[in-house]
């Protein structure tokens, strides 16, 4: 099953990659069941994947625990007892806040009116607490751009409207706190805010939170060619950021964001061996070998790295993200996939191929 497994994921990779991958004299090929060169994810201790976990992008058990516990029993207290112990201007409050309000949003999707019974009771039995009151802004935002009639439609507009209020009341529970004001960077974008009405807001931001990874990620999509800015603004802001880092942050790995929001649809095979492609995943990779190795952003560099280095053919550094991030696939880009788990699973599968083309084996894979 494993060989079948790794052969569909390398058919659909050349539906997927098939336009601007180039093989190299040690080139790719497909083999058959069972041969002694088939190249198996499984080999090298990697999840299945129907294993994979699409909520975050790496590990967190902290989290994992409460969301256990509010979905298991419908008591809300472990996941404000766990936003309560989070520092409020870290990039992990950010991230537990966005994997509540999603648990509950798949919640309401798949049993409206009913679903997400924690996050209700934790609103009507503690209206003074922040924590709920940021994953309640959180679940309409989520709902808004995955479950409402989509972008521009009068549900959409409308809930989004009601998150905007939502982050507006969270904001004054927690004097200080930036996630309300993340929150409403989605609203912003949504609601298309005037540019002077969304400096108004990235202000709140970094007043709070200067060199906060994930408030420019969700700015960068406001100022991308798709939505309210343009390739130049996008690449400006990412860049200027980027410059702005302090040691270790990183937002060096800004602008590799928005080369990709940036990606044309046709991708020629020159496009990875391009300057701008490759400054932005060694400024990535910089920004990586820098890091501290428990800073919760770090999954997100690397699963959009993975991301860039199948394509540009670096199978040792992509088999190098694989090791680190395999287990978990709730990031971009796979995030932006019908389903995650398998676009994933393509690019592990091309990355072990590849990898093993030039010699590479799970001995030699660090560990």
């Amino acid at each position: 099953m494993e060989i079948l497994w790794f052969l569909i994921a390398m058919g659909l990779l050349v539906a997927v990659l098939g336009p601007y991958i180039r093989r190299r004299r040690a080139g790719l090929r497909l083999v058959e069941p069972g041969s002694p060169d088939a190249a198996d994810p499984a080999n090298y201790g990697f999840a299945r994947q129907e294993d994979l976990d699409v909520r975050v992008p790496g590990p967190d058990e902290d989290l994992m625990d409460a969301l256990t516990a509010v979905q298991g029993t419908g008591q809300w207290q472990a996941a404000s007892q766990l936003l309560a112990g989070t520092p409020k201007d870290g990039e992990l409050r950010w991230q537990r806040v966005q994997a509540f309000g999603g648990a509950a949003a798949l919640e309401l999707a798949a049993q409206p009116g009913t679903g997400a019974q924690w996050l209700k009771s934790w609103r009507l039995q503690a209206a003074k607490d922040a924590g709920g009151a940021q994953v309640h802004a959180e679940l309409l935002v989520q709902q808004a751009w995955r479950h409402s009639g989509g972008v521009g439609s009068e549900d959409h507009r409308i809930i989004l409207e009601e998150a905007r209020e939502a982050c507006r009341k969270a904001a004054l529970l927690s004097p200080g706190d930036p996630v309300p004001y993340l929150t409403e960077l989605a609203v912003a974008r949504g609601l298309g805010y005037p540019e002077s009405e969304f400096d108004r807001l990235w202000a709140q931001v970094i007043d709070r939170a200067p060199h906060h990874m994930g408030a420019h990620l969700a700015a960068l999509q406001y100022w991308c060619e798709k939505w309210h800015g343009s390739r130049e603004k996008a690449d400006a802001f990412a860049h200027a950021a980027a410059a702005r880092a302090p040691k270790g942050s990183l937002l060096a790995a800004l602008p590799l964001f928005a080369v990709y929001e940036h990606t044309p649809e046709v991708v020629l095979t020159n496009y990875w061996e391009s300057a701008v492609v490759t400054r932005a995943v060694e400024g990535a990779l910089y920004a990586v070998h820098h890091a501290r190795p428990d800073d919760p952003v770090l999954p997100l560099v690397r699963h959009m790295l993975l991301s860039f280095l199948v394509p540009m053919e670096r199978w040792a550094e992509a088999m190098e993200q694989v090791r680190h991030i395999d287990g978990y696939v709730g990031a971009l880009p796979w995030s932006a996939s019908q389903d995650p788990a398998a676009q994933y699973a393509v690019y592990r599968a091309l990355a072990v191929a590849g990898y093993e083309a030039n010699g590479g084996s799970p001995a030699t894979l660090p560990h």
